[in-house]
């Protein structure tokens, strides 16, 4: 399976050879080193885990430092100054796995034409009422309504003299991980660190986003 960590930067347009116009999003991805490679025997399920973006050392804390430290030293920087941003780990079978702690992955694993998922963490938008959190259409414009126009309406029957569980109401709304999936790759620039997928990904500009193909 081929999975790369990344970040959204933003969304235009990519015409096609064939002049068509298809509207894309671009994901700075890589590279990638990988952390730690699990197997079933240590840890009871196979997985690799990678590590992408640096920050400053004293900025996190001493397992995580400790935790990176051969990976870093793997591609040749001081893991006393600097550390990984992001850690993530994919599921992976043992005989697919092929990874080793230090190796470093970059877009050169997709090519134009796959299909991928890509999580990420949606848009944090607070507190919404039902209108903008669920769609809801209000109340009546006119006929006498008077300062209720987004309010949510009845809430249930008097007969029960409680609100069922899983009733849409005002809450918090957004700052969810979303996954899209079948999103083909249109363009992929190893030396920018570029890949292109159609379509839009979830998550602000700038934020992590995790690309698993096939």
């Amino acid at each position: 399976m081929k999975f790369l960590l990344g970040t959204k930067e933003y969304m235009t347009q990519i015409f096609t050879e064939e002049g068509e116009m298809v509207p894309v999003t671009i994901l700075r991805a890589g590279p990638a080193v990988v952390t730690q490679v699990k197997s079933d025997t240590s840890d009871g399920y196979s997985a690799v885990q990678v590590g992408f973006g640096r920050r400053k050392a004293h900025t996190t804390s001493l397992p995580v430092r400790g935790h990176s430290k051969a990976a870093l030293e793997a591609v040749g920087e001081d893991a006393e100054k600097t550390s990984f941003r992001w850690l993530r780990e994919f599921r992976q079978d043992e005989t697919e796995s092929s990874a080793s702690v230090g190796d470093t992955l970059d877009v050169s694993v997709f090519a134009v034409g796959d299909e991928v998922r890509v999580s990420g963490i949606t848009k944090g938008k607070g507190f919404q009422g039902g209108v903008k959190r669920h769609g809801f259409s209000g109340a009546s414009k006119s006929h006498g309504t008077k300062h209720a126009h987004r309010e949510v309406g009845s809430i249930g029957a008097t007969g029960p003299q409680r609100v069922f569980k899983g009733r849409k109401m005002p809450g918090r709304m957004g700052s969810n991980r979303v996954t899209v999936t079948n999103l083909d790759v249109v363009y992929v620039d190893p030396e920018q660190q570029v890949i292109a997928v159609k379509g839009a990904v979830p998550g602000r500009r700038g934020c992590l986003v995790e690309i698993q193909g096939k």
